[in-house]
């Protein structure tokens, strides 16, 4: 899915477009054990209620694609009958009005999610009637040619609310107020299936995690049958040793700086494409030919590449790189400058030294205090 894809599902979460017919919950206990459920049709709820919901549903959509937001598709094994694809895809055809199979999906996220708090398991089923478009992008709601119906879970932390004094209207003073239990915004989710181009994709889905270095491997695994993806620091980590590996003694500030250069070139380029910008392995080394890397370094890089990603799995830029700063570091010094003019930085021989040279004008700042500088001195001479 891409940010398009994305944007128009979580438009679904309004009052005036909600295609959510039902929505099912189990709350479970530190020690793991069931405390209640719930079971209505959602357009029955309260008002206030829903539009507590539809801001966790949201949040479960929201995020970075490729950090927050993982694309996942099943193996052919998991697709099988009595298989974690097979069995999202029964509870998903079910409405969620089968209590069997709910109570199967409940046991199995409680055996697969590692967590020592108290949570919640929300689960929706809607059906959206996807409008068709017209040439010109423009919506036509009377032209819809598929129902796109798919279940959202959320699983969200329950957390004890801090303890204080609270004002109480009818006695008129204070007093220590109780502490509830509060539904936090979720922690992990997913959506089933994928809605991909508009359509649906039985055999994909949209993973939710909070924390990008927190994907809860039994979930990915045990639950949906999906092999985890590298993180986004793993990703990081991963290009890093792959240009270390690579260039060898060739690794030197040009090299590094140019490559920097061209993936900014590349992010400036593709910032308006919904799907999110990343390298294949062929992308990835024609990048480092491309920087001033000796063609000699690149005789074995696809093999390193296989190596260290475990199979031809591309890497977001957003992961490998902050095409947002440029940062220069040495033991003692952190040098930040505008990603755009990196050219300002270049490495010279200066008695013998190797050193970073920066140019600069008569705007300097120190510590936020403006300070004179030799070419002032020179003028004012």
């Amino acid at each position: 899915m891409n940010k398009k894809d994305i944007s128009e599902i979580k438009k679904q979460f309004t009052p005036d477009n909600c295609s959510i017919t039902r929505i099912c919950g189990c709350y479970v206990d530190s020690e793991k054990e069931k405390k209640t459920e719930i079971k209505d049709a959602f357009l029955s709820l309260p008002e206030e209620e829903m539009f507590k919901y539809f801001e966790i549903f949201r949040k479960t959509l929201s995020g970075t694609i490729g950090k927050n937001l993982l694309n996942m598709e099943f193996p052919l094994e998991a697709e099988a009958p009595g298989q974690p694809q097979h069995f999202l895809l029964s509870l998903r055809d079910s409405r969620l009005t089968d209590e069997e199979l709910l109570d199967t999906f409940y046991d199995r996220v409680i055996e697969a999610y590692d967590c020592e708090d108290h949570y919640l398991i929300l689960l929706i089923h809607a059906a959206y009637d996807i409008p068709g478009k017209a040439s010109d992008g423009l919506e036509m709601f009377d032209a819809s040619d598929e129902v796109y119906e798919y279940v959202l879970c959320c699983i969200c932390p329950v957390k004890l609310s801090k303890p204080g004094l609270a004002y109480d209207d009818r006695e008129n003073c204070f007093r220590n107020r109780i502490r509830d239990r509060i539904v936090e915004l979720p922690e992990v989710g997913f959506l089933f299936p994928a809605f991909s181009d508009r359509s649906t994709d039985l055999h994909s889905l949209l993973y939710y995690t909070k924390k990008p270095e927190e994907l809860h491997d039994g979930l990915v695994d045990s639950l949906l049958g999906c092999n985890p993806p590298l993180t986004a620091n793993a990703q990081k980590e991963t290009f890093h040793t792959l240009l270390e590996n690579t260039l060898g003694e060739d690794c030197d500030f040009e090299v590094v700086k140019t490559i920097h250069e061209k993936l900014n070139e590349l992010a400036e380029a593709k910032k308006d494409d919904p799907e999110p910008l990343s390298l294949d392995k062929a992308e990835f080394k024609a990048l480092i030919a491309q920087s001033g890397a000796p063609s000699d370094c690149l005789t074995d890089f696809d093999a390193r590449y296989d190596a260290c990603t475990g199979a031809d799995e591309p890497l977001m830029v957003s992961n490998v790189t902050n095409t947002r700063k440029f940062e220069v570091k040495t033991p003692d010094i952190v040098i930040s400058v505008n990603p755009e003019r990196a050219d300002l930085v270049e490495t010279r021989v200066i008695d013998g030294r190797t050193c970073l040279v920066i140019p600069v004008d008569d705007r300097v700042e120190v510590n936020g205090l403006p300070v004179r500088t030799e070419t002032c001195r020179r003028s004012d001479a």
